[in-house]
């Protein structure tokens, strides 16, 4: 879809789809709806009398203009109340319109900015989230489909309209971020929705290869394992698909950041071998991969001034007659010795090695990703990521990155109760318990072991990563979670 920003009149613009907006609970429109409905001769003020048009968030009434308009149809869309309208709530709007342009097939949709007059929004943000909403909200992963599928509809061209020439000018700059994010988002969700045996290690480490502005080296296992990072040689030397261990790196100085993405590109569990039921759904333990990659892409485009380095170990974990077992020690690239309790806890193997190879580049903060507890989802379901970690200033940053880029995360605590559970007796630590008991905190304190003294902070994706159900402006299967709150926050 093609977006563009047009310097006209709402009521000037000729489209198969024109779509403006009213909050809830107001009596008569107002702004460039108030300009639409004096044209249409009160239309939108008598749906809105009826109660036919009520404002709730992601509402959508269509009306057709009749030849009072240029454009064909308007659509009227909700945002709200007032008082809790904010950036998310832009983007739902705008991924509800794009939504019912589909429905209607309308292949051009001209739409003014959402939230930035009333709503209290800053022009370019405003802008930035209408474009977000809308391209992430067009999203459909097409596959490998060889067969025609004539029931999809793609929306041609969005035109963003504002008579103000100053305005527009702020307009097409939040516009340009929103293409780049919304961009990077749906390319990480293509990664984690594409097939285990289309996105490989090796691919991966070439798809990385053409990010522009980031330079990127592949590390292969053999050389992996002479380096020293004996936990990630344990868990990738079960399967006969190539691991690679990659490392990006944006800017001109030593990186000061890391983003550390959790590759695993197909877990079977290993020895500990995962159940049957949806195993298929395992491909998407590389999406923490996918998130730091896309955001590498993104902040090069937008030209971050941060140096930042994204670490990426990616590897199968298999069953294979090599494969590690529960109740061996391995070492690890920290010099730290692991007790393996369950092969299936090979996330934050991997991770552990790469946290400790971004100690030693000396970067002063880390910032992991993974699809890493499954007791994650059971606490906090899909709506939300976890997080925790050793610095609650860069916590908070996260979190509030994650506000306004429309992820939601939730801090876990770190007590040093908790580190009872992993306690080995014939190593450092156990890569996991067989308790059930604060999963994602342990998960956390294995990776925090790792990190020591650098400022670090975990993100679990496992419960956010995949929705089964489509939700406001997200389609059913890959989210690209992470994507916007780690470029917001590197941006910041």
């Amino acid at each position: 879809m093609r977006v563009k920003v047009k310097c006209a009149s709402v009521i000037n613009v000729k489209c198969d789809l024109l779509v403006v907006n009213i909050f809830e609970e107001m009596e008569v429109p107002g702004g460039a709806a108030a300009a639409v409905d004096k044209k249409m001769k009160g239309a939108i003020t008598d749906l809105v009398k009826s109660g036919e048009i009520t404002g709730k968030i992601g509402e959508v009434n269509l009306i057709h203009t009749q030849g009072k308009l240029p454009a064909t149809q308007v659509l009227v869309v909700g945002l709200g109340k007032a008082c809790d309208f904010e950036l998310d709530k832009a983007r739902i709007a705008a991924g509800a319109a794009i939504a019912e342009a589909k429905k209607i097939k309308a292949k051009q949709v001209a739409s003014i900015v959402h939230g930035a007059g009333s709503g209290g929004l800053k022009l370019p943000d405003a802008a930035q989230a209408l474009v977000e909403g809308s391209l992430i909200g067009a999203y459909k992963y097409k596959g490998f489909v060889t067969i025609k599928d004539d029931s999809f509809f793609e929306v041609g061209e969005l035109i963003i309209v504002e008579i103000s020439k100053t305005k527009v000018k702020l307009i097409a700059k939040g516009v340009a971020v929103g293409e780049i994010i919304a961009g990077a988002v749906n390319n990480a969700r293509d990664l984690v929705n594409a097939p285990a045996n289309r996105v490989t290690p090796t691919f991966l480490a070439a798809y990385a290869k053409k990010v522009v502005g980031v330079s990127v080296k592949a590390i292969g296992l053999r050389e992996a394992r002479k380096l020293g990072m004996e936990a990630y040689y344990s868990v990738s030397k079960g399967s006969d698909e190539p691991a690679k261990f990659i490392v990006m790196k944006y800017g001109s100085g030593k990186p000061d950041i890391a983003l550390v993405g959790k590759g695993i590109t197909f877990d079977a569990g290993g020895i500990s071998l995962k159940s049957s039921r949806k195993l298929w759904e395992m491909k998407i333990d590389m999406a923490g991969a996918a998130a730091v990659l896309e955001t590498m892409r993104a902040i090069s485009k937008l030209k971050s001034r941060k140096n930042v380095v994204g670490i990426l170990p990616c590897a199968e974990n298999m069953p294979d007659g090599e494969a590690q077992k529960p109740g061996d020690v391995v070492g690890s690239l920290s010099g730290k010795t692991i007790e393996i309790i369950s092969t299936d806890a090979e996330g934050r193997m991997v991770l552990a090695d790469a946290i400790t190879y971004a100690k030693n580049l000396g970067v002063k903060k880390i910032i992991d990703v993974a699809t890493l507890t499954g007791s994650c989802i059971s606490a906090l379901g899909d709506a939300c990521s976890g997080i925790m970690g050793n610095d609650q200033e860069l916590i908070d940053l996260l979190i509030d990155s994650g506000k306004r880029s429309g992820e939601k995360i939730w801090q876990f605590p770190l007590f040093e109760e908790y580190k009872e559970y992993s306690k080995s007796q014939i190593a450092d630590i156990k890569n996991c318990t067989e308790q059930g008991k604060a999963g994602p905190p342990i998960g956390g304190l294995f990776l925090q072991l790792f990190a020591e003294e650098t400022p670090w902070a975990h993100i679990d994706i496992a419960g956010t990563v995949y929705l089964d159900k489509g939700r406001a402006y997200l389609s059913p299967g890959a989210t690209g979670v992470m994507v916007r709150t780690l470029t917001s926050y590197l941006m910041g």
